[in-house]
Parts: structure tokens; sequence; C-alpha cells
């Protein structure tokens, strides 16, 4: 699933050609599944002839601002994809969505797995649907500091690995960040997440922010799925130091990287490094 760096690559580029254009009459959902709030047509209705404001991101969401507080709301889970194409262009043999816009071009949604979603309303109405209220703080936001991580973490006996995944603790990471995080900052993927002394908690802010800050650098990685909106992969992949890597060395201390599985997650790291 696309995290925090490939979501936000998604959104500048959206907020690049979208903000400013009005979403035109006659879009429509090509599996009505991927309506998840409300169903299809009344979804198009809701959003027919509104001039986009702004696009910006929380968590892995994608917050289309539509005015009078009205979200188009987009999760491109697993194999989502939004991208730009002209209506007489070929469809993408999984397309799920096209939403025309006033310039004559279409934003269209693809998705092999059909698990994306698309809501539409106002927060309070989506609230009851998409937990965009319940998630925590942004890793990049200035006031997300190493006393905010250890308060989110306090009292949790779980796995810091499992912790970090949960987008009520902290909001955006998944299975790549965490471990290439918990990597730079040599605390071992099954610590109990509320053991952190003050110095680890400075190393882990730091790893977090390091981490993502060089994918957004690179816009994301891509393995399989993932790609921009203009189409490209990320360039992140050479950059992994453990995610997917085990059996090979470590670039630390050369020895050999582990894979173990934590809360149903594969996990790597270094086992000599991350005692």
């Amino acid at each position: 699933m696309p995290e925090l760096p490939e979501v936000q690559t998604v959104v500048d580029q959206l907020d690049e050609r979208l903000t400013g254009r009005r979403i035109a009459l006659g879009g429509a959902f090509l599996w009505h599944g991927t309506a998840g709030y409300p169903e299809a047509d009344a979804l198009i209705a809701r959003v027919a002839g509104r001039q986009v404001a702004g696009v910006r991101r929380r968590a892995k969401y994608i917050l289309v601002d539509l005015g009078d507080d009205l979200l188009l709301v987009i999760h491109l889970r697993m194999t989502g994809n939004l991208h730009f194409a002209a209506p007489e262009d070929p469809a993408h043999p999984y397309l799920r969505v096209r939403l025309p816009l006033d310039n004559g071009q279409e934003l269209r949604f693809a998705d092999m797995r059909k698990f994306g979603r698309f809501y539409a309303g106002v927060p309070n109405e989506l609230d009851t649907v998409i937990p965009l209220a319940r998630l925590g703080p942004e890793p990049l936001d200035e006031g997300f500091t190493p006393v905010v991580l250890g308060e989110r973490l306090a009292g949790k006996r779980g796995p810091i690995k499992s912790a970090l995944l949960d987008q009520a603790v902290l909001a955006g990471l998944g299975n790549i960040y965490v471990d290439e995080a918990l990597f730079r900052a040599g605390i071992n993927p099954l610590r109990p997440a509320g053991s952190l002394a003050a110095v680890e908690l400075d190393q882990l802010h730091a790893g977090i922010g390091a981490a993502l800050r060089e994918a957004l650098a690179n816009r994301g990685t891509s393995f399989r799925d993932y790609l921009s909106v203009s189409g490209e992969t990320g360039d992140n992949e050479p950059n992994l130091q453990v995610f997917r890597r085990h059996g090979q060395s470590c670039v630390r201390c050369g020895q050999p990287l582990a894979r173990i599985v934590v809360g149903g997650r594969g996990t790597h790291y270094c086992p000599n490094c991350q005692r």
C-alpha cells in the first residue's frame, strides 16, 4: 500500500494540475464498489459542478477540497492509480472511475485489486465512515517532536513495530518506512513500544523523519504497482537499508539482515544493530 511519501507525491502532482479546475457533468463509476460513501450515483452528483480549491493529504488519504467544507476523499489502497487522460484515450484495463474536468481532460482512477475507495461529504459526515478524526499526528509536521512521540507510545506494551503501524498512533507510516526508521534508530522491532528511553525516542523521531524525507525526495518507493499521477515509478528503492533486504549484508555491520513476522506483517531488521 502506498505510504506517506507515495501519497504525498500523488497529492503534489494533483494539486498542481487539479486546483482551480471544475468537475464537469458526466462522471461515472465503472465499478460501483469503488464508491465507499455515498453510493456511486449520489457521489457523482455531489461532486459534479464543484471547483477544486486544493488537494492535501491526511495520513494515507487524499483530500480534495471542493468548497463549503465538502471533501472528495480518495484512498488508493494497494493498487489504486490516479492519472489524467483525454476522453478519447484508451481506457486502462482496470479503470474504475472517470471524472471529467472543465478543461476537457478526465481524472481517472484505475485499480486492479478493487480495494481503493472514494468518499464525498463534509468532515462530520465522513467521520462516520472513515477515521479522519481519529488519526494520529503527522510525522513531518513541526509540532511532532520526540516528546509527542513518547506520549503517543506511553503505556503500550505491544511491539514498537505494531504501534508505529497504528494510524491512530502516528499517521501515514506503513511497513516500509517503519522498518527503515527502526533500523536508523537502532531499535529492535519487538521492543515494547512504551519502553523506549528519552534518547531512543530522539533517535526514533530522527529516523522517522530521515526515512520519510529521503523517500519524498525520490517520489516514493515502487516495487510493483505504485505510480505517480504522471505515470512515474518512485526511485527510492536503492536507498532502502533493510526493507526486503533479508539475507543481504547490513550496511552498517556487515552481518546478514533478517526477516520476522510482527503483528502479521513481514518485518526486516539487523539482529546485530537492533538488539
